[in-house]
């Protein structure tokens, strides 16, 4: 099963518990259930940082009660590499997907942009599967690695690619520079202004995909799919023309 076991789950060393707010959604939407947030990542490399990253937003998300899965796209076949996309791989990142309320993303930037294991993942999310959207309506948080200095190529590439996959990206993101310096020897992220970045968008996060929950089906709801699946909108139900109808006359 491609998913990956996040070790030391509860282990948040470079966290200062001090001025967390361990509900940050409390108030917005029901919490319960948890919200469910899927996680990817962009490099194959034993020490991944992107990974490494991701794996500190899952126990980050964890803490601020949302339930995660973190997908391992070791196993995963190029886009159209297999006929009818028909791989055990791909079938469960489709399903994860359908599975999430909000997603993860995080990237190395290669060569000024996010790498080929990022755009394959995203890649074999179709827009419409058997008549469900795996993507629409789910909130997004973007981040990003690099090896040199600070730069945003990556999570503007992500943000491009998440408005084309109609979801919510949340304002904030995160960008880590020089991460070969940010992580110890046993793959932990040091205390930084980075990692409190990451705690800034991970509360973010999960504000905003309790906040919507009730509404993400309303806010996607579209003309044009309504008119391709023949699906006519009855005026006798329909909130909004009851709501604008002249008053004392039938709506």
């Amino acid at each position: 099963m491609p998913l990956r076991d996040l070790h030391d789950a509860d282990n948040l060393p470079a966290l200062d518990r001090t001025y967390v707010r361990q509900r940050p959604a409390l108030g917005l939407g029901a919490n319960d259930p948890a919200p469910r947030i899927l996680l990817l990542y962009g490099s194959l490399r034993e020490r991944s940082f992107s990974r490494l990253a991701v794996e500190e937003a899952a126990r980050l998300l964890r803490l601020f009660g949302a339930e995660t899965r973190i997908f391992d796209p070791s196993t995963l076949p190029l886009p159209d590499q297999v006929v009818g996309d028909d791989h055990p791989a791909v079938h469960e990142l489709r399903e994860l997907a359908l599975w999430s309320e909000g997603q993860v993303w995080c990237s190395p930037e290669r060569h000024g942009q996010i790498t080929g294991i990022m755009k394959a993942q995203i890649d074999h999310l179709p827009l419409e599967m058997r008549g469900m959207r795996p993507t629409q309506g789910r909130t997004l948080a973007v981040m990003q690695v690099s090896g040199g200095s600070q730069s945003f190529n990556a999570v503007n590439t992500l943000r491009l690619l998440g408005r084309w996959m109609r979801m919510f990206t949340i304002p904030n993101q995160s960008s880590v520079a020089m991460a070969y310096k940010e992580f110890d020897d046993t793959g932990r992220m040091k205390p930084s202004s980075y990692y409190d970045r990451i705690v800034d968008v991970m509360e973010e996060l999960v504000r905003f995909t309790v906040l919507m929950r009730p509404h993400a089906a309303q806010l996607v709801d579209r003309f044009s799919e309504r008119k391709q699946a023949g699906v006519p909108v009855d005026p006798a139900s329909d909130l909004s023309s009851i709501a604008i109808a002249p008053q004392g006359e039938p709506t």
